[in-house]
């Protein structure tokens, strides 16, 4: 693909699906995971807050960026009622969340950061995503069987709870599972 800009590419993200995406795209990149605490502050809302957190994790290689490096970083938050409802503690909690998006709409909003020794950009990208109404036993099947606590809102849409669950989506289907893979291509050809 050599109408993509030449760089070497590095995902900042420990997310298996983000790298799938980034991989499907035919981009060659490396991966580098960094632990950082999505704590933002307080005043921000919807998708202030995923850039946020996105631009946060671009400052942890403010220090060791190379000349031809091209960094992405993303966050993806759900957004239901005003609120962000993040990554579950517990079977419990995801039990609680499944429940509070059983027969909702919510948003899957995601910001994306990309970063080079020369500039940076930030994006987001919002999904509207409406469950039927969920039963308990679909809901702690769903929880029991797939462990959904690395994920924003406790649901993963390409898995079981996706497949039976979502009724309707509005916006990147890719965007929900982590990184919009299409305006992300369309942002690095314009970077």
């Amino acid at each position: 693909m050599n109408w993509l800009p030449d760089y070497n590419y590095i995902l900042a993200s420990k997310s298996p699906r983000r790298q799938e995406l980034l991989k499907s795209l035919g981009i060659s990149f490396e991966v580098l995971i960094i632990d950082d605490d999505e704590i933002y502050p307080e005043n921000l809302t919807r998708e202030e807050i995923p850039i946020f957190l996105a631009e946060l994790k671009a400052t942890h290689f403010t220090n060791s960026i190379k000349e031809n490096d091209l960094i992405i970083t993303a966050d993806t938050i759900v957004w239901f009622n005003g609120i962000v409802l993040g990554k579950p503690e517990n079977e419990e909690e995801a039990i609680k969340t499944l429940q509070k998006l059983s027969g909702q709409e919510h948003q899957v909003i995601t910001g994306v950061c990309l970063s080079s020794i020369h500039k940076q950009k930030s994006f987001y990208s919002v999904s509207n995503v409406r469950f039927k109404k969920l039963l308990l036993t679909e809901i702690e099947y769903y929880v029991s069987e797939f462990k959904p606590f690395d994920k924003a809102g406790a649901y993963g849409i390409q898995e079981w709870i996706g497949y039976v669950g979502i009724t309707h989506i509005e916006g990147s289907f890719y965007n929900v599972m982590g990184l919009p893979i299409q305006q992300l291509y369309t942002e690095i050809l314009n970077f």
